[in-house]
């Protein structure tokens, strides 16, 4: 699951935001450029001061109007530079950085596709939709406009108060009194909102999961009436990140409401010192004006304080949002010091060796999901597997394609250890059809060739055939029809046989089948079956069965009991010889066993 917000406390927000620094890299001299070019345009702006303290002291008080109009076509031109200036800095950083984003939502997409199946099984699929558009946009945002202006305005807030030093230092004194109480104020306000903003990104992923789980099962939603308690699922996670979010607003009202009433005090007081000092005689009103003229345009740069470290945190929380995902160890193609080369004495075909398997969030004393597996699948062979709903049969296949890593013994093909083997090889000599048929938002055509590699219309159509997905056909498109978001467009029986047309496309050298039919008729699952026997004489296969039709394509079949092998032999060796594998095939209670004790009984 995400690391809780509050564990994350202690994190610094430069070290966090350093590591964009691989992403901006490769655009670092454009944005150099734009911070160069942004604070040119606002040094232009502490110009205008000196131009003023100028068109006082010697124009207004020499009553000379032509020099007025000289000054204020000075002040007209250092407008025009300053707004070019500007929307150039604007114009270097907007499509670099658009790259930037781009590129690492390409890098977290990857790493997605790469990263194990207990990942997927933990993380909720909102929270990553999130870290790749919220976050994402977030740290473009930042780059683009707080990072630079963080630069920017420290320079001028430095060059600007070392212009009021040089003009009246005692008045300079004044202005910079406030700012140790406001170093202190800006550190208590980073570390709240901070969390406050970690809190938000969260719960805007929670928010994504409810939208998208919804989306999914709007027909069971329907179908059970239960949009109201949807409606207060999704209202509740609402109300929590308007509060969130209405914390993240007074925090940052407060921290702005300071940031700009202390120095407006600060010049108020410097206003009626420099008056007193005019008055006098120890101050020119020229003077009095550019100091006045500066300080007012230093409260821009100050103000911003605020608004900034406010980005700043919200792209730090985002990149750590985004590097939790990256800095998950992916899939290795191959392990350490492996080979793949044939194990010596190993049997060809599908060999599982004292095979055991826990799921990694598992405690270490718990029962392990799968002990001591010790099952050989002849070349050519097909053997299905039988078992109690739990008794371990969809996790023992999934570990064939390395979908989870095994805790214990070994799995081999042909005397390759699959473990060693590079994951892409492996994933081309063994095809997978699972019980609940996943398709894309694509054509029927390119959800079937997806199965391998170089297919072309010949396979598809043999693939179709022995599917009996002769109904992709009748499509109104054809195998060109887009079938829609998950498939929901078609049937469950249509979905299943073209998962098992995308599994037999590339005729595979191993096939594992979880219980591929379970969604079709009787008549259909007859011919799919016909079909389907051609295909398994040409290669290795296991199949997970529920009913005797399924476990009459195999040549031999394996019980699983509590995790374990129980017996294994063929169709009628069991049904004779073993009282648990006749009970599963008859659909009938155990004799002497009571509902409620059947449901406890592996």
């Amino acid at each position: 699951m995400p690391p809780n917000p509050a564990e994350r406390t202690d994190r610094s927000t430069v070290r966090s935001l350093k590591r964009l620094w691989p992403y901006l890299r490769p655009v670092r001299a454009r944005w150099l450029a734009a911070a160069c070019v942004a604070v040119v345009a606002s040094g232009l702006g502490l110009v205008f001061p000196l131009v003023l303290k100028w068109m006082v002291d010697g124009p207004v008080a020499d009553r000379d109007p032509g020099g007025v109009w000289l000054g204020a076509l000075w002040l007209l031109l250092l407008g025009i530079v300053e707004a070019v200036l500007f929307g150039l800095r604007r114009w270097l950083v907007a499509r670099p950085l658009a790259g930037v984003e781009a590129g690492m939502r390409a890098d977290l997409y990857h790493r997605l596709q790469r990263l194990p199946m207990a990942f997927h099984d933990r993380w909720p699929s909102g929270q990553l939709l999130s870290r790749g558009t919220t976050d994402l946009m977030l740290v473009r945002m930042f780059l683009a406009f707080p990072l630079t202006f963080l630069l920017v305005n420290t320079v001028t807030i430095a060059i600007g108060f070392v212009i009021l030093f040089v003009q009246e230092w005692t008045l300079g004194l004044v202005l910079l009194a406030p700012a140790v109480p406001l170093m202190i104020l800006s550190s208590i306000f980073e570390s709240r909102y901070s969390l406050a903003a970690r809190t938000a990104q969260d719960q805007v992923g929670d928010l994504t999961t409810v939208v998208e789980e919804s989306v999914l099962g709007i027909r069971i939603i329907k179908g059970f009436g239960r949009h109201r308690s949807q409606a207060r699922a999704f209202r509740e996670l609402s109300h929590r990140l308007r509060s969130t979010e209405l914390t993240k607003a007074r925090l940052l009202a407060g921290i702005w409401a300071l940031i700009t009433g202390v120095p407006e005090l600060a010049i108020g007081a410097a206003l009626v010192l420099g008056t007193v000092q005019v008055a006098d005689g120890d101050l020119s009103a020229g003077t009095l004006v550019a100091f006045l003229s500066t300080a007012l345009a230093l409260r821009w740069p100050v103000e911003s304080i605020g608004f900034l470290l406010a980005m700043s945190q919200e792209a730090a929380t985002a990149t750590d949002r985004y590097f939790e995902v990256m800095d998950v160890a992916e899939e290795s193609g191959l392990a350490s010091g492996g080979s793949t080369g044939a194990a010596a004495g190993t049997a060809p075909g599908m060999v599982f060796e004292g095979v055991s398997f826990r799921y990694p969030d598992a405690a270490p004393d718990s029962v392990p999901v799968l002990a001591e597996i010790d099952l050989h699948v002849r070349p050519g062979e097909t053997m299905a597997l039988v078992g109690a709903t739990g008794s371990g049969k969809t996790t023992l296949t999934a570990l064939v394609p390395r979908l989870h890593e095994l805790a214990g013994g070994r799995i081999t093909l042909d005397g390759e250890d699959v473990v060693l083997m590079e994951r892409a090889r492996l994933r081309s000599l063994v095809s997978v059809a699972f019980e609940e048929p996943t398709l894309f938002s694509a054509t029927v055509g390119e959800n079937v060739l997806m199965g391998a590699d170089g297919a072309d219309d010949g396979d598809l159509n043999r693939a179709l055939d022995v599917a009996q997905a002769h109904f992709a056909h009748e499509l109104p498109e054809g195998t060109g029809t887009q079938v829609g978001e998950q498939g929901l467009s078609l049937s469950g029986g249509q979905r299943q046989r073209l998962a098992l047309a995308r599994a037999v496309v590339g005729r595979p050298r191993f096939l594992v089948l979880d219980d591929p039919l379970s969604a079709l008729d009787v008549h259909t699952e007859a011919r799919v079956e016909a079909a389907l026997r051609q295909v398994l004489e040409e290669t290795t296969a296991v199949i997970v069965a529920h009913r005797p039709s399924t476990v009459m394509l195999a040549d031999r079949v394996a019980l699983l009991s509590g995790g374990r092998i129980a017996a294994v032999g063929t169709h009628q060796e069991l049904l004779r010889a073993n009282a648990e594998y006749a009970w599963l095939m008859s659909g009938a209670e155990r004799p002497g066993i009571t509902v409620a004790e059947e449901a406890t009984t592996p």
